[in-house]
């Protein structure tokens, strides 16, 4: 417990450091974004773990795919146990220009049992739009295995019916949003913030000169591009997403229940409180009394089965807090308690409700 605190308040303490970042790290350009891309394809070499003949698709498309080869196959004649239809995605830079490679997603829609060694097809890829911009190929790279044997056994490790082609996407045509309005450039934030918008607005100015920089809203910086900068827009462009700014924080504590997790940021503050932890373990044990008759008595064995409660009350321990201006104090306030993470998570949960915390309550 003692470690797991430590930890935390490590955490907090970098994150402290690092918050100055570049304007590239927290937004971007308008008209520079990512496009998703999605496509129906076939992988092939399986063995035997593709779809049965039950996924009526998968035939379908082998089907088709063998005429246009010229061979023409009854639906009923196929086996498809060696093939899987997939869906195949991918989140690209709409600045790619045709001929550049990209990643793609791999994940099996039938039956199949695993996409291990398998090869995808030629596959095209499509926007939102319909238009197809790229297209998709190569051996499947699988982060796990699932095995069955004859005798029913089964050993399988990770997820095997999702798979990866590092580099197995090519951009065929260029996005046609890809552009970089001149006349009304501006920066996007990631995740809008006043603070964080006046910030870059502050610092590009200081740098370029007043007038530079015009703060929209939260999430907009107008730029008024110099004039003597005109001429070279993207040094301009890469001068400006290279400056150094001051990310403003907000409180927030995230809490994993399943996981037993908690982060927390390092704005995060307590108002004087009291805490008090303790728990009640209660343990029932059975211990079977067995009566048994004589030889030739004619009697019926008896079992009884007595039921010896055990209850144990834990310490109870209780700190007070006269007040935590950050995530470190309160750290050392609750590692007195000598709690768990997933004790930490009620208090914190206890502390929110108690208007004691001032900061976001996230429960994942």
């Amino acid at each position: 417990m003692k470690t797991f605190l430590r930890f935390l308040s490590i955490v907090v303490i970098f994150a402290g450091i690092i918050n100055a970042q570049r304007i590239k790290d927290v937004a971007y350009f308008k008209g520079v974004n990512s496009e998703q891309l999605i496509g129906y394809g076939l992988v092939v070499g399986l063995g035997g773990t593709g779809d049965s003949y039950r996924s009526s698709f998968t035939v379908q498309s082998v089907t088709s795919m063998l005429k246009r080869f010229g061979i023409t196959v009854p639906e009923t004649n196929l086996r498809t146990r060696n093939v899987a239809a997939v869906m195949v995605t991918a989140k690209v830079d709409n600045l790619l220009k045709p001929g550049s490679e990209f990643d793609v997603m791999v994940s099996a829609m039938g039956d199949a049992t695993s996409l291990m060694g398998g090869t995808l097809l030629l596959t095209p890829l499509s926007a939102k739009n319909g238009n197809v911009h790229g297209f998709s190929q190569g051996a499947i790279s699988v982060g796990g295995y699932d095995i069955s044997t004859s005798s029913g056994g089964r050993f399988a490790r990770n997820h095997a019916l999702t798979g990866r082609i590092p580099g197995g996407g090519l951009v065929e045509t260029e996005f046609s949003n890809a552009q970089i309005d001149m006349q009304n450039l501006s920066i996007l934030l990631k995740d809008p913030d006043f603070t964080t918008a006046n910030n870059i607005s502050i610092a590009v100015n200081a740098q370029f000169g007043d007038g530079t920089a015009q703060t929209l809203g939260g999430s907009e910086i107008k730029l008024n591009v110099p004039s003597d900068q005109q001429t070279n827009l993207p040094a301009f462009l890469a001068a400006v997403e290279t400056i150094q700014i001051e990310r403003d924080a907000i409180a927030k504590v995230v809490l994993n229940e399943r996981t037993g997790t908690v982060v927390a940021g390092n704005n995060v503050k307590i108002l004087p409180v009291s805490i008090s932890h303790g728990g009640l373990n209660i343990n029932i044990r059975s211990y079977p009394i067995i009566s048994q008759p004589n030889a030739f008595s004619q009697g019926q064995t008896q079992v009884f089965n007595n039921l010896v409660p055990d209850v144990q009350e834990e310490g109870n321990n209780t700190v007070s807090i006269e007040g935590a201006s950050n995530v470190q104090e309160v750290a050392a306030a609750l590692n007195s308690l000598k709690v768990s993470p997933r004790d930490i998570i009620a208090i914190f949960q206890a502390l929110k409700e108690a208007g004691a915390l001032t900061g976001e309550l996230v429960i994942i």
